[in-house]
C-alpha cells in the first residue's frame, strides 16, 4: 500500500472557507503545519476526521486579548482555545509586564490588578520576572510551549513607566530625551517581533489603587513620536481605546485619525455602545468613513454581543459588595456567605446600607439593576427588557435590591447575574448587526486572560456563530459571514496574512464543528490560576475537533495535550502555494 499522501485529512465536511462565499462540500489536506489540498481528496492521510454534516472552518483569530501574565504560567490560552480560537493578540489596551525594571514589579502588578482584574495574589505567584526588556519578555514566552499561536503589542504604560519612573505614575508629560528613548525602544520591540503598539486613553482604566493609569497623561506630542518609530520600520499596528464621549469624540477621533494618516499605519480601536449616547456609533461611522476615504487605515473593534460583567457571590462583584456590612462576609467560604446573608438581620442590612464609592469603577455597574439580568443555565446574551431585575422586581411587588438579593441566594449562592456594560442600551443587539454590515468594522474584544474574576467574554465566537448565525429572533447573518467576521477580516487588520482562510499555502489552523449542537454553557468558577487563583470559565459543546499548525488541540471539547502554538513576530506574510493569489481575490 502507498504511504499516505498527507498527515491529516479531513473527509466530507461543509467547508465554510472564511472568504464569506458560499459554503460546499469537500475535503481539506493538511501536510505538517500547511493545508496542501482543497477539494475532492482522493490521496490518504495518516489520520482522518470524518466531518460529514459538520461545518470546516478556519481557526478562529482574536485580536483583542490580555493573556500576557497566561502566556507565562499557562500552557493553555484558554477560554479561547475551548472556543475555536487559534490565533489571539496580546497587549492591548497597554496594559502588560514589559519592559519593566526589578522596582516596578509592583506598579505593573498593580496595573493589571485595577484595569484587568488579574489579583495580585495571582501574579505575584505566576510571573517569573526572568525579563526586563520587551524582547527578553518575547523570549521568555516563546520558550514555553502552548496550544495556540500568540502575538504580542508593547504596552505603553509599562513603557512610559521603564522610561519615566515615578514621573509616569504620576502621569507628568514626557520630556524629549524621554521622547527620543520611547521612540527607540519602540523599534528595538518592533525589530524583536512586536506586533505594534497597545495604548488606553479610558479615565475608566484605573490601577488596583484608584490611580489613573500612566497612558493616561500622554500627549498626542508622545503619540505620533512613537508612531514615528513605526513608519520608520514599515511595521506595526496601534491599537487604542479612548473616551469617546460626546465631550471628547472629536479630540479623540482627531487624535486617531492624524495618528494613522501621518504614520501610515494601520490603527484599530474600541468601539461600544454607550447608555449615555446609544445613537453616537451613527456619527463615529461617518467620521471612520471619512478617515479612510482620506488616507487613513482604521478599523474599529466592535464586541458582538453585551459587554457583560457577570456578578454573584463567587465572583469579583456583588450588588453589596460595596456596602459596609460586606466586609464581614467578604472572605468567608460560599456556604458560610449564603448562611449569613439569609439571617434577617444582614439581609437587612446589605440592603439599607448605602453603597461606598468603590475602587474599581465596573463595581459601580453592579447596581445598575436596569441592565443586569439572570443568567440561567441556558445563557441568554440578548434578553427581553422585561427580564432585567428592576423589571422583575416591579413585578414582584419589591424594591430591586430585595429581589436581587433573594437571586443571588438561589442555587445555594452559586447564581450568576450578567451586567450589560455596554453594547445593550436599547435592550437589543440590532445595532451590533448594521455596525458589523460596515466595511470598517470588525470583531473583536474577547479580553481572554484578563477580568478574571468579573468577566468571561472569551466565548464570543462560539455566541457569534450560534446566536448570530443560528438562533436569533430577529434578523440574523450567513454561517459564511459570521465566519468570514471571525477569521479573515481580523487577521488581515493585525496583518496575518498567512491565516483565516480555508486554502493551499495558508495554515493549518482548522475547526471541525457539529453547528446543530454548538452551544454555550453557563459560566462557571474555576480555581486554576497560580496561587489557587479563581477565574470565571465557559465551556462550549460542539467543537469537534480544533486544530492549530496541523495539530489537533481539543477533541470534543478536551485537550489533547498537543502544544503547537508559536510566538508570531511581526506581521505574518510566509504564504505557499497559491496563497498569494487567493488573498488577492
Amino acid at each position: 500500500m502507498a504511504e499516505p499522501e498527507f498527515d491529516l485529512v479531513i473527509r466530507n465536511g461543509t467547508i465554510v472557507d472564511g472568504s464569506g462565499r458560499p459554503a460546499h462540500r469537500g475535503d481539506i489536506g493538511i501536510v505538517g503545519e500547511w493545508i496542501d489540498a482543497v477539494g475532492d481528496i482522493g490521496g490518504r492521510g495518516k489520520r482522518e476526521i470524518d466531518a460529514q454534516g459538520m461545518l470546516v472552518t478556519p481557526g478562529f483569530v482574536d485580536i483583542h486579548t490580555h493573556y500576557d501574565g497566561q502566556l507565562v504560567w499557562s500552557d493553555r490560552l484558554s477560554p479561547s482555545s475551548d472556543h475555536g480560537v487559534t490565533t489571539v493578540v496580546t497587549g492591548n489596551c497597554g496594559i502588560g509586564f514589559a519592559p519593566c525594571r526589578s522596582q516596578d514589579h509592583q506598579a505593573l502588578i498593580e496595573l493589571m490588578e485595577g484595569v484587568e482584574d488579574i489579583p495580585e495574589a495571582v501574579t505575584s505567584a505566576g510571573l517569573t520576572w526572568e525579563w526586563e526588556s520587551f524582547p527578553e519578555f518575547l523570549d521568555v514566552i516563546e520558550r514555553r510551549a502552548h496550544d495556540i499561536d500568540f502575538a504580542a503589542l508593547l504596552p505603553h504604560s509599562p513603557l512610559r513607566v521603564y522610561v519615566m519612573g515615578e514621573r509616569a505614575i504620576r502621569r507628568e508629560e514626557a520630556g524629549d530625551d524621554d521622547l527620543r528613548r520611547m521612540k527607540e525602544l519602540t523599534a528595538e520591540a518592533l525589530a524583536a517581533g512586536a506586533l505594534g503598539l497597545g495604548t488606553s486613553r479610558l479615565s475608566y482604566h484605573r490601577t488596583s489603587t484608584g490611580e489613573f493609569i500612566p497612558s493616561l497623561g500622554a500627549t498626542e506630542k508622545e503619540l505620533h513620536v512613537i508612531a514615528e518609530a513605526m513608519t520608520e520600520a514599515d511595521s506595526g499596528i496601534l491599537q487604542m481605546v479612548s473616551n469617546m464621549n460626546a465631550d471628547e469624540l472629536e479630540q479623540e477621533f482627531g487624535l486617531m485619525r492624524d495618528l494613522a494618516q501621518q504614520s501610515g499605519r494601520p490603527l484599530t480601536y474600541t468601539q461600544a455602545q454607550t447608555t449615555a449616547a446609544p445613537e453616537q456609533w451613527r456619527d463615529i461611522l461617518k467620521m471612520l468613513h471619512s478617515a479612510n476615504d482620506n488616507g487613513a487605515n482604521i478599523k474599529a473593534q466592535l464586541f458582538p454581543r453585551p459587554i457583560g460583567m457577570i456578578i454573584g457571590l463567587r465572583t469579583s462583584a456583588n450588588p453589596f459588595c460595596m456596602s459596609p456590612s460586606w466586609a464581614e462576609i467578604a472572605d468567608l467560604p460560599l456556604r458560610e456567605k449564603v448562611k449569613r446573608m439569609r439571617d434577617p438581620e444582614m439581609r437587612r442590612r446589605l440592603i439599607a446600607e448605602e453603597p461606598e464609592d468603590p475602587t474599581n469603577p465596573l463595581f459601580r455597574m453592579a447596581r445598575n439593576f436596569e441592565l443586569i439580568f439572570p443568567l440561567g443555565k441556558q445563557p441568554d446574551y440578548e434578553p427581553d427588557r422585561s427580564q432585567s431585575i428592576k423589571a422583575l422586581a416591579a413585578a414582584a411587588g419589591v424594591s430591586p435590591d430585595e429581589y436581587v438579593y433573594d437571586r443571588l441566594l438561589e442555587e445555594d449562592g452559586e447564581a450568576l447575574l450578567l451586567v450589560a456594560l455596554g453594547n445593550y442600551a436599547q435592550y437589543s443587539l440590532d445595532f451590533v448587526k448594521q455596525m458589523l454590515e460596515d466595511p470598517n468594522v470588525v470583531v473583536g474584544l474577547g479580553d481572554g486572560g484578563a477580568h478574571y474574576g468579573m468577566i468571561c467574554d472569551a466565548s464570543y465566537t462560539t455566541f457569534a456563530l450560534t446566536h448570530w448565525a443560528r438562533d436569533r429572533r430577529g434578523e440574523r447573518f450567513s454561517v459564511e459571514e459570521v465566519v468570514r467576521m471571525l477569521t479573515s477580516e481580523p487577521a488581515r487588520v493585525v496583518g496575518f496574512a498567512d491565516r483565516g482562510l480555508l486554502q493551499p499555502g495558508y495554515r493549518a489552523h482548522v475547526n471541525v464543528i457539529d453547528h446543530a449542537r454548538l452551544r454555550l454553557l453557563q459560566p462557571d468558577i474555576v480555581h486554576d490560576l497560580p496561587g489557587g487563583g479563581r477565574r470565571l470559565h465557559q465551556k462550549a459543546e460542539g467543537y469537534v475537533a480544533t486544530i492549530a499548525n496541523g495539530a489537533v488541540i481539543m477533541e470534543n471539547g478536551h485537550p489533547t495535550g498537543a502544544l503547537p502554538g508559536r510566538l508570531l513576530r511581526g506581521r505574518q506574510e510566509a504564504m505557499q502555494g497559491d496563497a498569494q493569489s487567493v488573498a488577492a481575490e
